[in-house]
């Protein structure tokens, strides 16, 4: 079954700036990784500090191997650099066809 990820992240005040070029080069791995259907960075109108990446997978486990492979020091990436804390996932499944 197919699962949508709402990667919520906090950016330093100060990292707003350089904070596209480091989500760009990160989400070049995940956009090449088995199983990633697509992905949308989208910002807080009234907050640009707050963004949100949200991520579409063919299935759960197509994310799961993406999460153990992201733990490893090859899938490590820098955006540690730019929030302020741990991000926030949340993760969701389909629910009512349409």
């Amino acid at each position: 079954m197919s699962q949508t990820v709402l990667l919520e992240l906090s950016l330093k005040p100060d990292a707003i700036d350089s904070a596209k070029e480091v989500i760009r080069e990160t989400l070049k791995a995940t956009a090449a990784a088995e199983g990633n259907e697509s992905l949308e960075v989208i910002v807080d109108d009234a907050d640009p500090t707050k963004v949100v990446i949200v991520e579409k997978w063919r299935a759960a486990a197509d994310h799961d191997a993406y999460l153990a492979w992201r733990a490893t020091p090859e899938g490590a990436s820098s955006l540690g650099s730019i929030v302020t804390g741990a991000p926030v996932t949340r993760t969701f499944e389909p629910f009512v066809a349409l």
